[in-house]
C-alpha cells in the first residue's frame, strides 16, 4: 500500500472512533499520528516562511491563503520566521499586512519566535541587546561590518546589519539589494560559500559568547544567542499533543535545522510553496 495513501484515508475515516494516546519517547513523524483526530485544541502546524509558504522574499500566493484558511479550519496554525513581523506581514498578507496575519493566523513568531503574538494580541519580546550588553553588541558590529568591507564579491548595496529586537541580520550583499541581485548572490554563494565561511569565521571570532550563527533565506546569516533559535517559539505551545513544522532549511547551518530535529515536532523539509501544499493536501486534504 501507498504510505501517503494510508495517511490521507486516515484524516478520512470517521472522527468519532477512539483516539489512542501518542508514545512521545522518541522523533516523531507523520506516520505516527491519527488524524482522524486532529483539531484546533490538539494540533498545530507551524510554518517557515521564506520557501515554504512563499518564494525567497516574494508574496504568497492566492491559492497558498486559501490552502492556508482551510487547514485553519482543522487545527491551529502559525508561522514562525527569522524576519520581523513586518517583512512576514508583507510576504504572507501582501497589501492586507499584518491585518492579515493576524486575522488568519493562531499564532506569528517573528524573529524565530522572539517576538511573539496571540490571536493577534502582542505578549512577549526578547532582547538581544539586554541579553549581551551595548559593549559586546558593538564587538560584533565591528568585526561585522570590517569583514564584509573586506570581502571580494560581484555586488554589494547597502544595509548589511539589520538590528532587530532578538538577533543581528547580517548580509554580505545588503538588504537594499534588489530581487534579481538577490538571486544573483543565492547561486553564487551556492557556489563559492560565502555565508558560510563568514560563519565559521565568525565562531572563531566569538568563540567566547554563546552565540549561534545561523544560514537563512537567500542573503543573511541570523545572529542570535543559544537557544534563541527556532525552537524559542516552542515553549508558547506546548499544550499541543500534535505540532507540525514545515521548513526548507533544515540541513545543518541553516535556521530551520534545530526545530526540525526537536523531539516535539513533527517536521517535513520542503522544496518550496509547491511542497509544502502537496504535504498539506497528503496530511490534511487541504
Amino acid at each position: 500500500n501507498n504510505p501517503e495513501t494510508q495517511i490521507h484515508s486516515k484524516f478520512s475515516s470517521n472522527s468519532s472512533r477512539t483516539c489512542n494516546p501518542t508514545k512521545m519517547s522518541e522523533k516523531r513523524d507523520a506516520s505516527s499520528v491519527d488524524f482522524s483526530c486532529v483539531n484546533r485544541e490538539n494540533t498545530l502546524v507551524l510554518f517557515d516562511v521564506d520557501g515554504t509558504l512563499t518564494p525567497y522574499r516574494k508574496d504568497a500566493t492566492e491559492e497558498m491563503r486559501n490552502v492556508l484558511k482551510s487547514l485553519r479550519e482543522k487545527v491551529s496554525i502559525g508561522v514562525v520566521g527569522g524576519s520581523d513581523l513586518k517583512k512576514i506581514a508583507e510576504q504572507v498578507g501582501g497589501e492586507k499586512g499584518p491585518d492579515y496575519l493576524f486575522s488568519n493566523f493562531d499564532y506569528i513568531f517573528a524573529e524565530n519566535g522572539l517576538t511573539f503574538y496571540l490571536n493577534g494580541q502582542f505578549k512577549e519580546q526578547a532582547s538581544i541587546l539586554a541579553y549581551l550588553g551595548e559593549e559586546k553588541l558593538q564587538r560584533i558590529i565591528n568585526f561585522v561590518l570590517r569583514y564584509i568591507a573586506d570581502l571580494k564579491i560581484p555586488k554589494k548595496r547597502g544595509n548589511f546589519i539589520e538590528y532587530r529586537a532578538g538577533m543581528l541580520n547580517v548580509s554580505p550583499i545588503g538588504r537594499n539589494c534588489s530581487q534579481s541581485e538577490r538571486d544573483e548572490f543565492y547561486a553564487y554563494d551556492n557556489e563559492k560559500g560565502i555565508r558560510n565561511k563568514m560563519v565559521e569565521d565568525m565562531k572563531k571570532e566569538f568563540h567566547d559568547l554563546p552565540l549561534t550563527f545561523s544560514i537563512g533565506g537567500q542573503i543573511s546569516i541570523d545572529v542570535f544567542p543559544q537557544g534563541w533559535d527556532k525552537t524559542y517559539c516552542l515553549k508558547f505551545v506546548n499544550q499541543f499533543k500534535n505540532i507540525f513544522f514545515f521548513g526548507d532549511r533544515t540541513l545543518p547551518g541553516g535556521n530551520d535545522y534545530e526545530i526540525f530535529n526537536h523531539p516535539t515536532t513533527i517536521s517535513s523539509s520542503v522544496r518550496d510553496p509547491e511542497h509544502t501544499h502537496s504535504l498539506l493536501k497528503q496530511y490534511f486534504g487541504v
